[in-house]
């Protein structure tokens, strides 16, 4: 008895293919359609790049699990003239510090809380209850300093 497949099967592919992203039901499962495809509605990928919303419809690069057709990888996106530039945020990371760099602002928010970074050099902490300890010294130096 021989099983017949739904599909036709495939060949390796062991190079690069350019496919396009067609949805995006969460970061971590992308559906892709490329060239050869074994099914027309597109298949999972995995994969290893940011992508978001307004990338769907757009090129991917893809590469395959051990050449297998059915198993996508994404490893990025295509920018073309009309892509948008790349937000100039960083983020760097080592066993001793972690880096967040942003050109213009950078905000940490939970709830109510706000912790906000300027260019120009303001930190402006918000929230409902604001709370400092120090087991050692806590210092208030600036060149003027207003309380209430």
């Amino acid at each position: 008895m021989t099983i017949q497949h739904p599909l036709p099967i495939q060949a390796r592919i062991d190079a690069l293919v350019i496919g396009t992203l067609l949805e995006l039901p969460h970061a971590s499962a992308p559906r892709v359609v490329y060239p050869g495809c074994p099914d027309a509605r597109g298949v999972v990928a995995r994969c290893t790049a940011l992508l978001g919303p307004a990338d769907i419809g757009g090129q991917v690069a893809l590469m395959f699990e051990g050449g297998d057709p059915a198993c996508p990888l994404v490893i990025g996106r295509l920018l073309g003239a009309d892509a948008p530039p790349e937000p100039a945020a960083s983020v760097r990371l080592d066993e001793h510090c972690l880096e967040l760099s942003a050109e213009r602002e950078i905000v940490l928010r939970c709830g109510k809380a706000s912790i906000t970074l300027t260019r120009a050099g303001k930190v402006i902490i918000q929230g409902a209850y604001l709370s400092s300890r120090s087991s050692g010294v806590n210092r208030i130096k600036g060149g003027s300093v207003q309380i209430n």
